[in-house]
């Protein structure tokens, strides 16, 4: 397996306290290799979008490690976490959060503007297929245009891991693969490790590695010998 870009052991999440608390994650303990595309697939409540959350260091563990390749994100302070999401992360979540006022390449460059080493925004659009819609405005783009910017807006600071929560959940069958061609294309020619949640079970077929959740914990984990393009999986 190639070296993990992520990887916690015993991790667990608890919500709440005193008598009235929720075990979100139970003990996870995983390895996500660098450079492939893995999908987060449960039920809703199983712990998938906690997980999410933790690695992109939007929450912290109640206990547990979690490791960034050789940075342990579980003994990071606030501003460690923040300096990491700055620096490693991008993010794309169901709905698009595009600046309305702002056309599609002013989306993109709110990151470049403070990013170390950007995309041109012209070059990250064109990455998701939008080059042409450069100058729009998200209220003239359809939904899956809209999310292939937040895509772009995501990737124009050259992360080294994509994290989506459901990227399609809002989008047709047609949009949603337009949208899974985009972070496809993403992983295949920028090497960006991606992880994508999704309730869609169809979307496990373009991952290289499936991770199942129920009840807190990972209940099996399998490797896709073959991996189908976007435009092949039936909704």
């Amino acid at each position: 397996m190639a070296r993990p870009v992520y990887r916690t052991q015993d991790l667990t999440k608890v919500y709440g306290s005193g008598a009235v608390t929720v075990e979100a994650l139970r003990g996870v303990d995983l390895d996500l290799p660098s450079g492939e595309m893995s999908v987060l697939l449960g039920a809703s409540g199983s712990g998938k979008s906690t997980l999410l959350n933790i690695l992109g260091g939007l929450d912290t563990a109640t206990s547990g490690r979690v490791w960034f390749r050789d940075v342990e994100l579980t003994g990071l302070d606030d501003r460690g976490l923040t300096a990491y999401r700055r620096d490693h992360v991008g993010f794309v979540f169901q709905f698009y959060n595009l600046v309305p006022s702002l056309t599609a390449r002013e989306n993109v460059a709110l990151v470049t503007e403070i990013a170390r080493q950007p995309m041109d925004p012209r070059e990250a659009l064109e990455r998701v297929g939008m080059g042409h819609r450069i100058e729009h405005f998200p209220a003239e783009l359809s939904g899956g245009e809209q999310q292939r910017v937040a895509i772009a807006r995501a990737i124009a600071k050259r992360p080294d891991v994509l994290l989506c929560d459901e990227p399609t959940g809002a989008l047709d069958s047609t949009t949603g693969v337009q949208v899974l061609e985009a972070l496809d294309a993403v992983n295949a020619e920028l090497g960006t490790s991606i992880v994508v949640i999704t309730h869609n079970a169809a979307i496990r077929e373009i991952a290289h590695r499936v991770i199942h959740f129920a009840d807190g914990r990972i209940a099996r984990i399998e490797e896709n010998a073959r991996r189908r393009a976007p435009a092949e999986i039936a909704w």
